[in-house]
């Protein structure tokens, strides 16, 4: 549940990139960093570990006006995908408020896909939350290799791998040129605000 602060009526949320390694979420939230520098508060920090990066930032989406006459700052975080860093994925998803998917489209990433996605749910189950309870966004990552000949899952047979039973918003996204990255985020916030204003209720 978000932070509120009484005395500066500031409400504190945290929205996470989540998905397989390598599959674009630091690249997702570098875009972001970059393309919206007016909306951020202080830098980026960047905690490394072998292979992989978590990275998280102040976040503050001006146009989205007040809850509950709170204004809204949002952290933004992503988590090593590589199956070891488990703990640390755990450790990054306490207090989450939303969640975005970050799938990747090559083919030969299928498999991770899916075992991100489960691992996902079973943290989420460590803090006594269902997946379905969570405003949660997926976005099928790399879909602008296509052109490059490389060979790419479906958007349909990725819905039926991630999103059959999920029923959740979906974007094809190229973070790497920005394609998608947008309205990912902002349906993402939407769905979060939606979640955090009907809770304060």
């Amino acid at each position: 549940m978000a932070n509120l602060n009484i005395k500066t009526r500031e409400m504190e949320c945290k929205i996470v990139f989540y998905g397989p390694g390598r599959g674009g979420k630091t690249t997702n939230l570098e875009y972001i960093f970059s393309t919206y520098r007016k909306q951020t508060a202080g830098e980026m920090v960047s905690i490394n570990t072998k292979g992989d990066r978590t990275l998280f930032f102040d976040f503050l989406p001006l146009k989205l006006g007040k809850v509950r006459g709170y204004d809204v700052r949002v952290q933004l975080y992503t988590v090593p995908g590589q199956v070891r860093y488990d703990a640390t994925r755990k450790v990054v998803l306490r207090g989450v408020d939303g969640l975005v998917f970050v799938a990747d489209s090559l083919l030969l990433r299928r498999e991770q896909n899916i075992l991100s996605l489960k691992d996902l749910q079973k943290n989420l189950m460590g803090y006594g939350l269902k997946i379905s309870e969570i405003p949660l966004v997926l976005q099928y990552n790399k879909r602008d290799l296509d052109k490059e000949g490389i060979r790419l899952l479906s958007v349909e047979g990725m819905e039926k791998d991630l999103n059959r039973q999920l029923q959740v918003p979906s974007f094809s996204a190229s973070a790497f040129n920005g394609q998608g990255v947008g309205a990912t985020l902002k349906e993402c916030l939407k769905l979060t605000l939606q979640s955090l204003q009907s809770k304060l209720e």
